[in-house]
């Protein structure tokens, strides 16, 4: 059984324009990482928020783990979707720590399940030490890391990522992704990864899909 599966999803911003995506069919199987590619306005971003359901497709339908949560007849709200997502520049909160960014989304676990957590995800993510610290105070990949581990913590099915590489140098660049794709891997993530550098999915993804 495909583990995510996207089936003819059509999205135009209004009835004059034309659809910015057109019967975009694809699936996912569990633990895959793979790059959604294509030219700018070719609707990368807009597909990533429809699966997350900050949007609703004109048609198509949409299962995650099985389930599905946007069809016809069906629309399952962005927090029980199961879907974690990393920005293009991170939204993190400046005034809470990296502990406190990391525990954001945790609030229906008890305290102590919430620090082990927090504490299992900074191990992951390789921030041991940093948890008191502000953004402000974190390099731009420290700061990708806390934002990837916040949306790892809540164990999302689904982890959407838009062009998170885009605020870093190129030097960083190589670093993150290799760390990026062993994070995952570790974590068993099904990712979806959408980048405009194909150097990107090389070093993460196992294959990709082409917007047009």
């Amino acid at each position: 059984m495909n583990f995510v599966e996207i089936q003819d999803v059509s999205f135009s911003y209004s009835k004059k324009e034309a659809p910015i995506l057109k019967k975009v069919s694809f699936t996912l199987n569990k633990g895959e990482i793979v790059g959604v590619v294509g030219p700018s306005g070719s609707g990368k971003s807009t597909l990533l928020r429809l699966i997350a359901g900050l949007g609703t497709p004109h048609t198509g339908k949409i299962s995650i783990n099985g389930k599905v949560v946007m069809d016809m007849h069906t629309f399952i709200p962005p927090e029980n979707r199961g879907v974690g997502m990393v920005f293009q520049d991170y939204a993190l909160f400046p005034h809470l720590t990296v502990a406190q960014n990391i525990e954001f989304g945790l609030h229906r676990m008890s305290r102590s399940l919430r620090l082990s957590r927090v504490d299992e995800m900074v191990e992951l993510v390789q921030l041991t030490g940093f948890t008191k610290r502000y953004p402000h105070e974190l390099s731009g990949g420290q700061q990708q890391r806390v934002a990837l581990a916040r949306a790892l913590a809540p164990k999302p099915s689904l982890l959407l990522m838009d062009e998170p590489f885009s605020n870093l140098d190129a030097n960083l660049r190589t670093s993150i992704r290799s760390e990026l794709r062993d994070i995952l891997q570790k974590a068993g993530m099904t990712c979806l990864l959408v980048t405009h550098d194909q150097q990107d999915v090389q070093a993460i993804c196992s294959r990709e899909i082409q917007l047009t």
